[in-house]
């Protein structure tokens, strides 16, 4: 009998759900950085574990929403939490309970009800045992966790024991996507989330937030290579110089990086065009949340 579901993976940003995602996968299908906020989209990765197909919903860190895009960031996690058939919550070891911990433990307490519930304390190789320990234990007595399982996701302790569970875990009936297909999110997606990452690691800490990436047009060409032509948003003029960089030195960097990348993806070759346009008001339009997959009317 064949086995398939949803497994949503909440945590504070920056605790490794992208990482973990994509270890699960085996393929890079969520941006990672070492900036947090960096996943603004429920990013469905599939993986396979014998007769399971489990489809993991990386979602955007939980924080304390100030502006439109981090509220609808927010309620697109808790949904991706809402609609999962298994919710992990990643706690970072070295960091511990933290005011966003607490946040989620009182959200859980709402959104957890009725599902099965695990938690999974990541980056375990920075603390010691007795504080692993004891960390287990605070959050298992503020929590009525389904499993407690220690993992570093970065380093794929305790991965394997994770996704077993996962997989024997998730209700019984045929897979959701076909078997070698890694994600539900169309190319251009991938795509414009791969030169964002590029931008996002390259540029200062500030700018990444106030600037997205869509891409425009994508031309198959009978060769059985591929033109994709991509827009980058910043909001001001002086953005627009910063990700363009001195004599263009920064834009030549970034889509040397991110076409290398997908072309490795896709297994061909790519033709990467990016273009930079100033766009004060892109935060407040509805036609970009669209393409970032989240839902304009979540950010009021």
């Amino acid at each position: 009998m064949t086995r398939a579901g949803f497994v949503a993976l909440i945590g504070e940003p920056n605790a490794g759900k992208s990482t973990l995602t994509n270890r699960m996968v085996g393929a890079k299908v969520s941006i990672v950085t070492h900036k947090v906020q960096t996943t603004r989209t429920r990013i469905r990765g599939v993986a396979m574990q014998g007769e399971a197909q489990i489809v993991f919903v990386d979602t955007p860190g939980l924080f304390k929403p100030r502006r439109r895009l981090d509220r609808a960031m927010v309620a697109a996690a808790w949904g991706g939490a809402a609609d999962a058939d298994v919710v992990v919550l990643m706690v970072e070891a070295h960091r511990g309970i933290t005011e966003g911990v607490e946040r989620i433990l009182e959200g859980l307490a709402e959104v957890g009800e009725g599902r099965k519930v695990a938690l999974a304390i990541n980056k375990i190789d920075k603390v010691a045992t007795e504080k692993l320990l004891g960390l287990t234990k605070e959050l298992n007595a503020r929590y009525g966790f389904v499993e407690t399982f220690m993992i570093s996701a970065e380093r794929g302790h305790g991965t394997d024991q994770l996704r077993k569970w996962l997989a024997a875990e998730l209700p019984e009936g045929p897979w959701l996507y076909p078997e070698d297909q890694i994600a539900d999110l169309p190319m251009r997606m991938i795509a414009a989330e791969m030169t964002r990452e590029k931008l996002t690691l390259r540029l200062h800490q500030e700018l990444p937030y106030q600037m997205t990436v869509e891409t425009e047009k994508w031309d198959e060409r009978k060769d059985g290579s591929c033109r994709v032509d991509q827009l980058i948003y910043v909001m001001r003029d002086g953005h627009k110089g910063i990700v363009l960089g001195k004599g263009g030195e920064t834009i030549k960097a970034v889509g040397k990086a991110a076409r290398e990348e997908l072309e490795e993806f896709l297994g061909r070759k790519v033709h990467l065009f990016l273009q930079v346009k100033v766009r004060p008001g892109w935060l407040e339009e509805a036609e970009r949340y669209s393409e970032m997959g989240l839902d304009f009317k979540d950010g009021n």
